[in-house]
């Protein structure tokens, strides 16, 4: 169920990538932000569990058949996991969330940020297969330029709160957007904001101020 319902185009964009979760069909970057969104949201796990049940249920009914490689394939999906997701010395202060940490293979504190443009820096995580994982700081009542995506963009907020055309988003929320949503996310005046991000496909900024600048804040 959880595999087709993560199919199904007219989800809840946010309910179809739990689908996916549930699933076992994403790739390890989305995977560290659903369990760090569970982490900061718990009202979510019931309904992640219900459809882990629900795939788990459908895997019963499946024919068993002989898998002769079994332990070379799993020896190999393990050795790729720990590969992708190094770990990090796990801390009770830690000020992020354990699956973040794990995925980062280190906490806040020793992150090497990049500055984009003021008051708005960057740690790029990993990147491979088109896929890119970034944390993001971004400095109280700062904008990121107006932009739209070619593909998706899947955030997760993990300290302060910004907003856009679509609404206010705290410490734990998912925001997921595409080639349809031109946004411009401004932090709130309250204080810095952290986030992971995990980009498929290029952004592109938007208006007059964001074509002058798009060669500084570069494709991404």
């Amino acid at each position: 169920m959880p595999a087709e319902y993560a199919r199904n185009s007219d989800a809840n964009p946010l309910d179809a990538l739990l689908g996916r979760y549930a699933a076992g069909a994403l790739d390890p970057a989305l995977y560290a932000l659903v369990q760090a969104h569970l982490e900061l949201k718990p009202d979510n796990r019931r309904f992640v569990q219900a459809l882990e049940g629900l795939e788990g249920e459908r895997l019963l009914e499946m024919p068993l058949t002989d898998v002769e490689t079994r332990d070379a394939c799993l020896a190999r999906i393990f050795g790729e996991e720990l590969a992708q997701k190094p770990r990090a010395p796990s801390s009770a202060s830690s000020q992020l969330p354990a699956s973040i940490r794990r995925y980062v293979g280190r906490d806040l504190d020793a992150i090497a940020w990049r500055s984009l443009l003021p008051g708005v820096r960057e740690c790029k995580v990993n990147a491979a297969d088109g896929i890119e994982a970034s944390l993001f700081w971004i400095g109280a009542g700062r904008a990121i330029p107006s932009h739209t995506h070619e593909g998706s963009e899947t955030t997760l907020v993990l300290q302060g709160a910004f907003s856009d055309l679509n609404g206010n988003y705290g410490r734990g929320d998912i925001v997921i957007a595409d080639a349809e949503i031109d946004h411009r996310p401004t932090v709130d005046k309250g204080g810095d904001c952290l986030c992971f991000a995990v980009t498929e496909g290029h952004l592109h900024l938007t208006g007059p101020v964001g074509r002058i600048i798009d060669r500084f804040f570069g494709p991404r």
